[in-house]
């Protein structure tokens, strides 16, 4: 279930996704929250120079990896304004991630491409759970979701040229 504390920090991913947006990049944000609620790495996708990998949730997970204590992966919290793909579901096990919340689901995007008429590219689209095992997830939030919607349009149409 998703809380009022759980929305404001995916309130905060919403900014991070429009900033993101803004830069030119498609509009995800992320945060890493530790068990105690400190925020310890936020970021949002940079794929606008070309490389398709840099998405906020492979960062946290390599930044986790990095710099915390497994006990403390593990009980630690992300927050996504959209649901992890599965290159970040991968990398969010791998390291050891606890807890995911996102405001928006992988099959919403895929909802919004259709609708725009827009291909959903060479990803599969998989949940969550269909790559990751044994992970709690919560999502989508579908006030926030209306949110992403606006920005992913916004994103989506300017890679069309329908603005």
């Amino acid at each position: 279930m998703i809380t009022e504390t759980d929305r404001k920090y995916l309130k905060r991913c919403i900014e991070l996704a429009q900033k993101a947006l803004e830069e030119g990049n498609a509009p995800f944000g992320s945060i890493l929250i530790s068990r105690k609620g400190e925020v310890l790495f936020e970021d949002h996708n940079r794929t606008s120079g070309g490389d398709n990998t840099q998405h906020p949730e492979f960062a946290i997970a390599r930044w986790a990896a990095n710099n915390m204590q497994e006990t403390d992966r593990l009980h630690a919290t992300v927050y996504t304004s959209g649901e992890h793909c599965s290159m970040c579901a991968s990398a969010h096990a791998l390291a050891g991630l606890g807890r995911i919340v996102y405001a928006s689901s992988t099959r919403q995007l895929k909802e919004w491409q259709e609708e725009l008429g827009i291909g959903s590219g060479r990803l599969k689209g998989l949940s969550i759970q269909e790559v990751v095992e044994d992970i709690t997830v919560e999502g989508p939030d579908e006030n926030l979701a209306e949110e992403i919607k606006k920005l992913q349009y916004a994103y989506l149409q300017s890679l069309s040229g329908s603005e």
